[in-house]
């Protein structure tokens, strides 16, 4: 098993999950979070002073696979997520050692299902 961490634009975020439930994918946990890679931030104004946001609003899905699946919803994520500017994003995958459903006591695969 596998697991993807995507972090993308949140524009981007129902366009993913879309196409990564047109796979199958049921479950992901999505966490709205901030940082900054290459773009640096940006300057905005308020109340006439310029200040400067270093830490961009991202949104961070958390997926689980099997090996078999890994390929295709990379594809997906990318795809779909990519305008081409920077700012895109990033994708990780680890090795999932064990997954457990607490309800069931299914596990593994099985528990991915």
């Amino acid at each position: 098993m596998k697991k993807i961490e995507a972090i993308i634009k949140p524009f981007k975020l129902d366009d993913v999950r879309e196409s990564l439930s047109d796979l199958g994918i049921n479950g992901m946990t999505v966490t709205e979070v901030r940082g900054f890679g290459r773009q640096k931030g940006h300057t905005e104004l308020y109340r006439g002073a310029e200040y400067m946001v270093d830490f961009l609003p991202k949104v961070k899905m958390e997926i689980v696979v099997t090996d078999d699946m890994l390929e295709q919803c990379l594809e997906a994520i990318i795809d779909t997520a990519q305008t081409g500017k920077i700012g895109d994003g990033k994708i990780f995958v680890y090795d999932v050692e064990r997954a457990i459903r607490i309800r069931t006591l299914e596990e593994n695969d099985d528990a991915l299902m």
